[in-house]
């Protein structure tokens, strides 16, 4: 075989061998692949069920930190959870006046590093049953387990939230989709 061709074929089989790799590696949310090669910004704007979120992010004027280095890990409340806070809520969140309120809710859900299920989970047996980290805004979450491959995430005001989708790897964290906002003191 000519050793043009057998480079290409090579080539070619490195290229598709990399991209069945990406796909793998590729999770749906909000109808949408998530690629672990993009950053938690620039995959959540594609997310049909993440749009309240990306607008209050946009909002606090979080993008260019969520766009950042990181490692994040962020716990994504869904359009279902924004809008299952009592009426109005959001509206009065994303004006100017609210800012620094909307960026401590929002910072309460992220947490510096990459805390995929496998760390949680470590993290809660260490505890003995329970883990609490700090988030971003300085407060905690705790974690815990409720039945296998199942963590539950609680508020300081003991308000709880289900993750949904696990470990959504992004080039600067991870995402855990949640089914309730969680809120700060």
């Amino acid at each position: 075989m000519n050793k043009a061709i057998l480079s290409v074929l090579i080539a070619g089989l490195s290229v598709a061998a990399s991209n069945a790799f990406a796909d793998a590696d590729t999770v749906m949310v909000g109808g949408q692949a998530m690629y672990p090669s993009k950053d938690i910004v620039d995959n959540a704007v594609n997310s049909a069920d993440h749009t309240t979120l990306v607008a209050a992010v946009k909002a606090a004027g979080l993008v260019d930190t969520l766009k950042s280095k990181g490692p994040f890990t962020v716990f994504a409340p869904t359009n279902e959870a924004f809008a299952a806070l009592p009426a109005g809520t959001v509206d009065n969140l994303v004006k100017p006046e609210n800012k620094a309120t909307l960026t401590s809710i929002l910072t309460y859900h992220v947490i510096p590093g990459r805390y995929d299920f496998r760390k949680l989970d470590a993290a809660i047996k260490q505890g003995g049953g329970k883990a609490d980290i700090k988030t971003v805004n300085g407060e905690t979450l705790s974690f815990s387990e409720n039945g296998p491959h199942n963590i539950v995430v609680a508020d300081e005001s003991g308000n709880t939230a289900a993750i949904s989708t696990y470990d959504v790897y992004q080039s600067n964290g991870v995402i855990m989709v949640v089914d309730k906002v969680l809120l700060p003191k």
